[in-house]
């Protein structure tokens, strides 16, 4: 399972190393899509590692707790000492302190010129944030067009704050506390999951980062958020809509897609006539 994930990765990392650690990251967050569309359909996987592992291997991605389980074990079994956190994504400007809607990662025992103390801030389920890992280190940070910043936690003890960039589908994110395994995070997954609340089941999204922005496909919106700004385009039918999700390099297998698109297209509508019926 490991060979096959490291093959959809396409690195083959030797003993581990800051450039290898960099390179993992980037492949990961450049060729598995962060995702929601078993969410979006009703039928949300779990976040057991394993099951994760298997589910990067046929094609698809997930959101954090999926993704980022996943990369810690794939990089706990190439060496790396990976530690899992409680983390706490604000899209409000006031962060929400470790709530548990996060998981986040470092890595240690890394060091570096930029890194002395060797622990890296690893995140490969943040959607459109980072391409790349950032020292655990106060300080404002450059990737590709997006600034981000890494400061300590106002409102985690010990814990640190990942400010996005601007006009990113999230202000930022709160993390400190160890998680005890992926139980930590069960009821917050069953609740993102399954809550008719949550954004999550409303709306489908897909998110790839690269090195120059990130390609966002939401409901039947098209969206490049880039050095240029955001540009953000309708598709104008179930084919162009399919040809999007597999240019994210995810497989459909065993989903009706005249289903999906009929539940996409559905959902898209009504949010439109929601936005027109608030116009004074």
């Amino acid at each position: 399972m490991f060979e096959a994930y490291l093959d959809r990765l396409g690195v083959r990392p030797t003993e581990p190393s800051v450039a290898d650690l960099f390179a993992l990251h980037r492949a990961h967050v450049e060729r598995v899509p962060y995702e929601n569309i078993e969410i979006y359909r009703g039928q949300p996987p779990g976040i057991d590692p394993a099951e994760s592992l298997g589910w990067m291997t046929r094609g698809r991605g997930g959101y954090c707790y999926q993704l980022n389980g996943a990369f810690a074990t794939l990089l706990t079994q190439l060496g790396y000492a990976v530690t899992w956190h409680v983390g706490g994504v604000h899209t409000a400007p006031e962060p929400v302190g470790a709530t548990g809607n996060h998981l986040a990662l470092t890595v240690s025992g890394l060091p570096s010129p930029e890194c002395p103390d060797g622990v890296w801030f690893v995140d490969a389920g943040l959607g459109d944030a980072l391409y790349e890992p950032l020292p655990v280190r106060p300080g404002i940070y450059r990737q590709g067009p997006f600034e981000y910043a890494l400061e300590p936690s106002k409102v985690v003890e010990g814990g640190w704050h990942f400010a996005h960039a601007a006009d990113a589908s999230f202000a930022g994110m709160d993390f400190g506390p160890v998680a005890d395994g992926v139980q930590t995070f069960a009821a917050n997954h069953a609740y993102l999951s399954t809550s008719p609340e949550s954004g999550f089941t409303r709306v489908l999204t897909i998110q790839r980062r690269d090195a120059e922005g990130v390609d966002i496909l939401r409901g039947c919106q098209v969206i490049r958020h880039a050095a240029g700004g955001k540009s953000v385009r309708e598709v104008s039918g179930q084919a162009e809509w399919l040809a999007e999700v597999a240019r994210f390099g995810i497989r459909l297998d065993a989903i009706n897609p005249n289903t999906l698109w009929a539940k996409v297209l559905a959902d898209h509508e009504a949010w439109l006539a929601s936005q027109t019926s608030e116009v004074p």
